[in-house]
């Protein structure tokens, strides 16, 4: 009878009224915008204090690092086992992952009990249990003989210091067994297992519920990077950048971060809002003062909550005529299955379902009574939702702060029965997420198989990391280079240098070792106005360089680049010579300087073969250029003609010299000891001061003379074939000149960027980067720049924008772990180079030191190009080179600023006062 007065009075005002009452009379319980706003910011403040490692050990949430470095990439195979403890069931599964062409996972699974007399008991007993249980599964499935790796989810606030280590902080969920906080649960495990001596695992992870949940909706969705649990507990976890996390050591990609959020407020940081029915329950509990988030939320107190404040309400006459039951009295007697029952809204399911409860519980309730047990549920269970839309915004807003996101595109993986059974739950929690953070889209999947899954996924993912560790590394050691490989590089160089000084051999040798006929330095006296040209890559520069001496002494300049379009890179001489006289021209024009004739350096840095120092012989092009008519020609007489055929103004060209001699004329003008000059650049070459003796190929013994060495072409003999790779094989075929400049492909910056290019189309290839996905930008030859590299191993820089540089060449999809693995191929390839270079540069200064008959060198280099001054780390990775393979010379590397057109401008000048001073 009663069944049909309730369906009557739910449509009356008096419904409406009644509602309101209790609305006034739990209006703690209720939080507006700005309450759970306020919440977010404290949680938020909370979070940054348990990253920290000065403040972590007094923070109410500890985010607890899990060793979760990775989630699922589709790729993972294999059969894993998963043991699932966090309640008064626990589950054994066996987990079948197959990826072949279609991802796919099969399990079997059995659930245990553990009898109350376990979980309060002794610690031992408890994972003896876990282990006879964990045996019959195995008996079951007739798989007892095989050592299959075992991932552990163990739902409990842990500790963890590594993977497949765990320490229980504290026991939650009404466990209390002795002897197991403050040790190791993997271990304690691993001992009932040996114990027994039948069987035998290997315990690869162990991690908590929400990491499991995580993982297990991350095998689907490759977006998902936040676990929730929202249960008998409740608690969260999220992907969190390494430089966040202070108290483990490393700053590169990212760690799966459980948060124990269940703690928050246990400082006192929630006391405004929480009500005598809070303060009740946790006097209550079997934990007082712990985990008072988890109890305003989880389904562990929310019947609880319920029961309390109906006794309040009773005690009060403002329900069941102000009448109590032993069994209302009685504590978790009004079970939490109970409120998600009471506020189904299918056909007003839930009063009856709240009539039958109070009737359960001995009441005699009516109508009334029913609407405001229904309002108090809705209430309890509403708060609940909302607080933990509060702390799951700020964990939004921490993601989308770490990747600099406008918005954030993001999947949280749920699981719980909270979550999964009460009808309003998920959809209240889901609204608030959006109105507290709009500028992020959150898609919320439920995870159907549970934790015990994710056990497994997170098993699978290590061992698939292991493997392709192994299998990347085995590839990478081949572009890594020993000391004694690299002593090697240094006494093949000397032999080539030697071989390129004797005019017996030098014709064969690589090194070519060409004289250059600048045999002095600047003093100080020189002085004028001199124009220089420097070409040497796909942009030249035209300089006014004004020498002032005496007390005064200083060189001012002016200059203007110009750009080298590719069609006359590689069209015929003439164009290439006219196009240079006429940028000369714009430039004395800009200058205000037109028609005026000065002394002119001419900074060529290609092989050329010098008789004199106005006279330069180009042997071959290199970086790309291939302008016909000029090899085997003289470039200053090519320079000539065109400045004739213009007509508009005239020149004398002074000096024709290499970049390199120009870096080390124009540091040899600050430092007097600088006598070797190296280029690392578009491409890569050095010079030096070699006793003129030693230089068979020019008349007489006196003095020295600047030896510019064109090492580039060092191995295009076949000497550095024991130390290429495949990848510089597949770099030198594709080149514009195959088979020549071996050692400059292994070095400079036009091709590092592409043999970085071909180890990652190789890895791709392999399945052991980018989800084995290529993406056609990725198969173009040159996408790759070498500045891409030293953008990429900038300490500076985070990896939300290397892969942002990965997005430019269409790998979209690319995931963390693929922007640190990128980052560790730029790096070894790059360390490689500056190795190589360090090599060749202790074989020069430990030449001059042994020539000159010194137990110690002091000496300096001057260095320009690009590759040396924006890489991050290549000067370093040089310098110890240096010092390790030539540890008699004191080498200082002084960096170009003014770059070789300044040098070729000093040399002009020392030559024009040394054939003014002959006059």
């Amino acid at each position: 009878m009663i069944a049909s007065h309730l369906l009557a009075y739910y449509f009356t005002e008096l419904h409406h009224d009644q509602v309101q009452k209790v609305d006034k009379y739990l209006y703690h319980l209720r939080l507006s915008e700005e309450n759970l706003m306020d919440v977010t910011m404290r949680y938020r403040r909370e979070m940054d204090r348990g990253l920290g490692r000065d403040t972590s050990p007094t923070a109410s949430v500890k985010m607890l690092p899990t060793f979760v470095r990775s989630t699922p990439d589709g790729t993972e195979h294999g059969d894993f086992l998963a043991l699932d403890l966090g309640g008064t069931n626990f589950r054994v599964l066996l987990v079948r992952v197959s990826a072949n062409g279609k991802q796919k996972v099969e399990m079997e699974n059995q659930i245990y009990a553990i009898p109350e007399d376990l979980r309060r008991g002794s610690g031992s007993g408890l994972f003896d249990h876990i282990a006879e249980c964990l045996a019959t599964f195995l008996d079951k499935l007739g798989i007892k003989d095989k050592k299959l790796p075992l991932g552990f989810t163990f739902s409990f606030p842990c500790q963890q210091t590594k993977l497949d280590e765990s320490i229980l902080v504290s026991w939650t969920k009404g466990f209390k067994a002795s002897g197991v906080e403050g040790k190791d649960v993997v271990g304690m495990l691993r001992t009932a297992i040996k114990k027994r001596g039948d069987f035998d695992i290997d315990i690869v992870a162990v991690i908590n519920d929400t990491v499991g949940t995580m993982m297990t909706c991350g095998y689907d969705d490759h977006h998902c990077e936040i676990g929730l649990i929202v249960g008998t507990g409740t608690n969260a976890c999220y992907m969190e950048e390494m430089r966040n996390l202070e108290t483990v050591e490393g700053d590169e990609g990212r760690m799966c971060v459980n948060m124990e959020w269940g703690a928050f407020g246990d400082d006192g940081k929630l006391d405004d809002l929480r009500t005598p029915f809070d303060v009740e329950i946790d006097l209550g509990s079997l934990n007082p003062g712990k985990q008072l988030f988890e109890k305003m939320i989880s389904g562990l107190y929310m019947g609880e909550l319920v029961r309390l404040i109906l006794v309040k309400m009773a005690k009060e006459e403002l329900v069941f005529q102000g009448k109590t039951t032993p069994e209302l009295l009685t504590m978790g007697h009004f079970q939490t299955s109970f409120v998600s029952a009471i506020e189904n809204e299918k056909n007003n399911e839930g009063l009856l379902n709240a009539e039958q409860v109070l009737q359960g519980l001995g009441l005699s309730p009516s109508a009334e009574d029913c609407v405001t047990t229904q309002r108090v549920c809705q209430i309890v269970s509403t708060r609940a939702a909302h607080l933990c839309a509060a702390t799951l915004a700020a964990v939004l807003r921490q993601i989308r702060d770490n990747k600099a996101a406008e918005r954030l595109r993001t999947t949280v993986g749920v699981d719980g029965s909270v979550y999964k059974n009460h009808p309003q739950f998920a959809r209240r929690l889901q609204k608030m997420v959006r109105r507290l953070v709009p500028d992020c889209d959150v898609r919320f999947l439920r995870s159907e198989d549970g934790s015990g899954k994710g056990a497994a996924m997170v098993t699978a993912v290590a061992y698939r990391l292991a493997k392709q560790h192994t299998e990347r590394q085995h590839v990478l050691d081949t572009l890594r280079l020993s000391s004694a490989q690299l002593l090697e590089v240094k006494r093949r160089m000397n032999t080539e240098m030697n071989r390129g000084l004797d005019r017996n051999t030098h014709t064969n040798a690589t090194v070519k070792m060409l004289p250059t006929f600048v045999r002095a330095t600047p003093n100080g006296t020189e002085r004028g106005d001199f124009l220089a040209l420097d070409l040497g890559g796909t942009n030249f520069r035209v300089l006014l360089v004004r020498v002032r001496s005496g007390k005064r002494r200083s060189v001012e300049m002016h200059n203007k680049i110009y750009a080298i379009p590719q069609d006359i890179m590689q069209g015929t001489g003439d164009e290439l010579f006219d196009h240079i006289v006429h940028c000369i021209a714009d430039f004395l024009e800009y200058m205000g300087m037109k028609g005026a004739s000065l002394p002119l350096g001419f900074t060529f840095s290609f092989p050329c073969q010098q008789n004199k120092l106005d006279q330069g012989i180009l042997l071959k092009w290199t970086k790309g250029f291939k302008a016909t008519g000029c090899e085997g020609q003289d470039v200053v007489n090519l320079l000539k003609d065109a400045i004739h055929r213009h007509e508009e103004f005239d020149l004398d060209v002074v000096a024709v010299v290499n970049d390199t001699v120009g870096t080390m004329m124009t540091c040899g003008y600050e430092d007097s000891h600088c006598e070797v000059g190296l280029i690392v650049g578009t491409g890569t070459n050095a010079c030096y001061m070699e006793e003129m003796e030693n230089v068979e190929l020019v008349e007489g013994d006196d003095g020295r003379m600047c030896v510019n060495m064109e090492w580039g072409a060092f191995g295009d003999h076949g000497e550095l074939d024991d130390f290429c790779t495949p990848f510089d094989h597949a770099v030198d075929e594709r080149s514009a000149n195959p088979g020549r400049q071996r050692f400059e492909k292994m070095i400079s910056g036009m091709y590092l960027g592409e043999i970085v290019r071909n180890v990652l189309l190789d890895f791709t290839t392999r399945g052991l980067l980018f989800r084995g996905r290529l993406s056609e930008r990725l198969k173009t030859r040159g996408i790759f720049e070498t500045k891409f590299l030293s953008q990429i191993e900038s300490d500076r820089l985070a990896l939300r924008q290397v892969r942002s540089i990965l997005q430019h060449l269409g790998l979209t999809s690319s995931t963390c772990d693929d922007s640190i693995l990128v980052k560790e191929v730029c790096a070894v390839v790059s360390r490689r180079a500056a190795q190589l270079c360090g090599a060749g540069l202790a074989a020069v200064v430990d030449k001059i030191r042994l020539n000159r008959r010194l137990e110690q060198l002091r000496v300096t280099v001057g260095v320009d190009g690009t590759l040396y001054k924006l890489h991050p780390h290549f000067s370093t990775i040089m310098r110890e080179t240096l010092r390790e393979l030539a540890p008699q010379c004191e080498v200082t590397l002084v960096q170009s600023e003014d770059g070789s057109g300044k040098g070729a401008a000093l040399i002009t000048a020392v030559a024009c006062r040394l054939r003014d001073g002959a006059k």
